[in-house]
C-alpha cells in the first residue's frame, strides 16, 4: 500500500518544473545521473555543443535538468554554477534507495534552511548575540 504524501510533499510536488534524474553509479563506481541516451545523440550528433548552448539564455532549471539528461556525475552537477544548493541537496537525497521525490524535496529545502540558520546563527555571534533568528 502507497504511503500518502504529506502536505508539504504535494506542495513541493507541485513546484517542480522538471523531475529529476535517477542516479546510479557507472562503471568506475562514480554515482551519476542516468543519462537520456537521445538527449546525448542529440548533444554528439546535432551540431550543437555546450559552449554553444552556454551562450544562450535558456532558464536556469533547463540548464539543471539537461545537465542530469546528459549523464553529469553528482559530485560535477554540485560544481555547475547554476545548480543551487536546494538542487544538489535534492540530487543527494534523492539517491538513497527508495527515496520518494516530493519528500526528497521537502527534506532538501529543510537541509537548506538548516545550513541558512546556522550560518545567521554564527554571523549573529559575531554581532554580539540576542537577536532572535
Amino acid at each position: 500500500m502507497a504511503k500518502t504524501p504529506t502536505k508539504k510533499a504535494k506542495e513541493a510536488r507541485d513546484r517542480l518544473k522538471h523531475p529529476p534524474q535517477p542516479l546510479g553509479q557507472d562503471a568506475q563506481g562514480t554515482l551519476r545521473f542516468k543519462e537520456n541516451k537521445l538527449v546525448r545523440y542529440i548533444l554528439e550528433k546535432g551540431g550543437i555543443d555546450m559552449n554553444h548552448l552556454a551562450c544562450h539564455p535558456f532558464p536556469r532549471e533547463d540548464r539543471v535538468q539537461f545537465a542530469q539528461l546528459i549523464g553529469y556525475s553528482l559530485g560535477g552537477f554540485g560544481e555547475l554554477s547554476y545548480v543551487t544548493d536546494e538542487d544538489y541537496a535534492l540530487a543527494q537525497i534523492a539517491s538513497a534507495k527508495g527515496a520518494n521525490l516530493p519528500d526528497a524535496r521537502v527534506a532538501a529545502l529543510e537541509s537548506v534552511k538548516a545550513d541558512l540558520e546556522k550560518k545567521l546563527r554564527a554571523i549573529d555571534d559575531i554581532l554580539g548575540g540576542g537577536n532572535e533568528l
